[in-house]
């Protein structure tokens, strides 16, 4: 296995359309590293252009220490698996998994040997006999994996494989593909504009929009500390909140972040933490700013002081605008300040629209941007 490099890669196609601008990316040897973004944002674009499908504008790809930027796709030593599979009806799944292995004049002994280990590998011994009409959405994607395990690439190359896959079955094979991970110590670059296979999967998430890398980092880091707007919108479910307001003073005195309101409506004001205080003045922010806030950060009952910060949680009277129910939990969107918010809080039967509820966010749990749609995190 190899690690994967793209250097400051550009790909423009005729007319002046940029799909992707100036991407950087490092996939060290045995990483998972997931692509992740929303429709015509380049990431398959990106993959192509890995796997040599796509020519490089400006920019240079390496695979290990080799570059392979000019090199023909079956130079460079990579497996490719599919959204659609591309499995070949009428051979049974022993022949499609072996097919390259005879195109590339690989003695039969050697195919069968490597065929019984990746067959064994991913559970489909009992079904090399069987065509691919004949199997599951989610055999046909093993039969497909099984068919890159075999060559023995340097790295494998996923694009949005499990989309066509139902939700349960799409979990299993989740799971399944990161179980595979861990057994072959293989760096994998995997495409999808699903966020949850993302913080899943990834051992790096790389976010994309535009065509340009938004933020490269481990799940959690993504998930805490998002570079800007766009990133923490898109990663989390449900969604961020994103309230406008700016920076001043609440009637207590104390630093705090004032909504934005209608005359008849009261104030949000969320009084700053110490290191949100120190960071902020560190960063000279002024003008307005969004405050971000997750919906598990929104609690249904009053928590204790926040760790040694001294700031307590502040009261939200608010009004039930509807509710999802989620089994134990449940998605409500509810008014108040004169905004409409989600919270993820547990279940209860007793709300229902129109009804008043008290919540409580926690300071140090707020997130600041910059205005716009790229503001940075402050």
């Amino acid at each position: 296995m190899a690690s994967v490099s793209l250097q400051s890669v550009w790909k423009t196609y005729p007319g002046g359309v940029h799909a992707v601008r100036g991407f950087d990316l490092d996939a060290q040897h045995g990483q998972f590293v997931v692509i992740v973004g929303g429709s015509g944002c380049g990431k398959s674009t990106t993959l192509r252009m890995i796997a040599g499908l796509e020519t490089v504008t400006k920019g240079e790809i390496l695979i290990g220490d080799r570059a392979v930027t000019e090199l023909k796709a079956k130079e460079r030593d990579i497996a490719m698996v599919f959204q659609n599979y591309a499995l070949y009806p009428h051979l049974s799944v022993y022949d499609n998994i072996s097919l390259g292995l005879k195109m590339r004049r690989v003695p039969k002994q050697v195919i069968r040997e490597r065929v019984q280990q990746a067959a064994e590998l991913l559970e489909l011994t009992e079904l090399l006999r069987r065509k691919p009409r004949a199997l599951s959405g989610g055999q046909r994607q093993r039969v497909a994996v099984g068919r890159a395990i075999v060559r023995e690439p340097s790295c494998f190359l996923f694009d949005e494989p499990l989309s066509n896959l139902d939700a349960k079955l799409r979990a299993s094979t989740r799971a399944e593909l990161k179980q595979l991970h861990r057994r072959l110590g293989a760096t994998m670059i995997y495409v999808t504009h699903d966020q949850e296979e993302a913080m899943t999967l990834a051992d790096q998430i790389c976010v994309m929009a535009d065509g340009r890398v938004q933020q490269i980092a481990p799940p959690f880091e993504i998930y805490s500390h998002p570079a800007n707007r766009l990133v923490a919108g898109f990663m989390g479910t449900p969604s961020m909140n994103f309230v406008p307001g700016h920076f001043g003073q609440a009637a207590t005195g104390a630093a705090a972040f004032l909504s934005d309101t209608a005359d008849d409506h009261p104030r949000l004001e969320i009084p700053l933490t110490a290191e949100q205080r120190q960071r902020l003045d560190q960063q000279q922010s002024d003008g307005r700013v969004l405050l971000g806030l997750r919906p598990q950060s929104i609690r249904e009952s009053a928590p204790s002081d926040i760790g040694d910060t001294g700031t307590h949680a502040c009261r939200l009277d608010a009004t039930v605008v509807f509710t999802e129910p989620l089994g134990d939990q449940m998605d409500l969107l509810f008014s108040a300040c004169g905004h409409e918010l989600r919270a993820r809080i547990p279940a209860s039967a007793g709300l229902s629209p129109g009804s008043a509820i008290r919540l409580w966010i926690e300071p140090e749990l707020c997130h600041y941007f910059e205005d716009g749609e790229y503001g940075r995190r402050l």
